[in-house]
């Protein structure tokens, strides 16, 4: 069953919509038209009791800007790209700077701050947004369709394509943060990812490029261990972002087939979650900032390490690294990647 309201209004007074996708046994997803955004998912804990397991605020109004990116699509391009400014086909973008030298996310005003169009779809909720050619620096008018189903088994997919009319990037994921006890830090949750490489990067979280095994550092979750276990060691990585925010290739990713990313498990409540997607990396970001954001769902003020961000994607500052898998999207092509969050019990 799929529910459509009025939720606010945006800042030039467009509609903004909150839809409710429920299941038959009473699990529900929350999504927002701004940002194409998942607002709440409330699944049941090994006892049948049902609590929203994801970051998100109390008004439609708090999404804006703020600085988490909480439960959004941010585009054109997700993560960063370095000192803001990429070539294509020789031709040199400046795009806006946002995260200290950086390009983050699209810029202040990417697709995470936009009230997309929104339709209910069948057993679906559809949003679309229409980036036109030259905002926030990319070229090309760009569509694109975020296609979410939630189904009886507690799975949220989530779709994602784009179309343009001349040769630009796209990376697009969503930046939805999870916290399957429902509340407090996160960092005794375990994770475990199907990614022995990630990628290195300078002090300012743009990638050198390199790619190096997990083996022996601590940012090795091929074997399922507490987020909170190293955060603090002594390492390059966990310096530059006050904890995790780094990128892991997906062992095994192959383009358009979906390949088991992360799985991530809560004891107390019991819940596990397992991610699936076709991108070929994850990007681990345990909210390292988060406090200061608006008041949650539940009048909740949160702290840092209150949730985790497990965002599918393509690698950061690619345009400007060609041996990373392309991010170039040219006319007569599609864009197609997916996403599935699988909830259960354990």
């Amino acid at each position: 069953m799929i529910t459509k309201e009025l939720w606010g209004k945006g800042p030039a007074g467009e509609e903004i919509f909150l839809y409710t996708l429920e299941n038959a046994s009473g699990a529900k997803v929350m999504l927002s038209s701004v940002g194409a955004g998942i607002v709440e998912i409330d699944v049941p804990d090994r006892d049948g009791k049902l609590s929203n397991v994801v970051l998100g605020y109390k008004r439609a109004e708090d999404y804006f800007s703020d600085g988490p990116c909480a439960g959004k699509i941010p585009g054109r391009y997700a993560n960063r790209i370095a000192k803001g400014k990429f070539t294509l086909d020789g031709k040199e973008y400046t795009l806006e700077i946002n995260n200290g030298p950086n390009h983050l996310h699209g810029g202040p005003r990417g697709f995470q701050n936009r009230v997309w169009d929104s339709r209910i779809e069948g057993e679906a909720v559809e949003f679309q947004y229409f980036s036109e050619d030259g905002e926030g620096g990319y070229p090309g008018n760009l569509k694109v369709v975020a296609h979410y189903e939630w189904s009886d088994e507690n799975e949220l997919s989530l779709t994602l394509t784009a179309e343009t009319d001349a040769p630009t990037v796209v990376n697009l994921t969503n930046h939805v943060y999870f916290n399957l006890r429902g509340n407090g830090s996160v960092l005794d949750h375990i994770l475990r990812l199907n990614a022995s490489e990630y990628l290195p990067t300078d002090e300012t979280l743009i990638p050198t490029g390199e790619v190096a095994p997990v083996a022996g550092t601590p940012m090795d979750f091929v074997v399922p261990k507490e987020l909170g276990e190293d955060i603090k060691a002594d390492f390059p990585a966990l310096n530059y972002g006050k904890g995790y925010d780094n990128c892991y290739l997906i062992d095994g990713a192959t383009p358009g087939q979906l390949s088991e990313a992360a799985e991530l498990f809560e004891d107390e409540s019991g819940r596990r979650l397992t991610v699936y997607t076709t991108q070929p990396a994850v990007q681990i970001y345990t909210g390292n900032w988060l406090s200061g954001c608006p008041e949650g769902r539940g009048g909740q003020v949160y702290a840092d390490y209150d949730a985790v961000a497990i965002e599918c994607q393509h690698c950061p500052d690619s345009p400007n690294r060609p041996l990373f898998p392309t991010t170039v999207l040219r006319p007569g092509e599609v864009f197609e990647e997916a996403i599935i969050w699988a909830f259960d019990c354990n």
